[in-house]
């Protein structure tokens, strides 16, 4: 399976990831968070998949986070109404997401996607 590539394409984090995957020879396949947002049922199988909270796939440092005051919502929120915000809008979503077969990476640590992708 090829890997999934969710990024917004003018966060730099995001074009870190992208040029340390091409450097490794890593095929994916690239899909805008904005343009194309991943629906509350890809969100339920990769929150489910990654074994992670709900609340790390929020992009906790992005205006739209602080705009909505998430900080204290999300705590009286359902995990269904959580996807379901997620949902709504990319920019919510923490990136970049790497979707493989057997895990999900969140955000780019370097380290942490070598190690599963060696």
């Amino acid at each position: 399976m090829k890997a999934l590539f969710v990024e917004y394409p003018k966060c730099s984090t995001c074009q870190k990831a992208k040029k340390w995957l091409v450097e490794h020879n890593i095929e994916f396949e690239d899909r805008h968070i904005v343009e194309n947002t991943p629906n509350e049922e890809e969100l339920e199988k990769w929150i489910k998949q990654s074994n992670k909270e709900i609340k790390k796939f929020f992009n906790t440092s992005g205006l739209k986070y602080k705009e909505l005051n998430l900080k204290d919502k999300l705590p009286n929120m359902t995990d269904k109404e959580k996807i379901k915000l997620l949902a709504s809008d990319g920019m919510l979503i923490k990136r970049p997401l790497l979707i493989l077969e057997d895990v999900i990476l969140i955000g780019f640590k370097e380290k942490e996607w070598q190690e599963y992708l060696k």
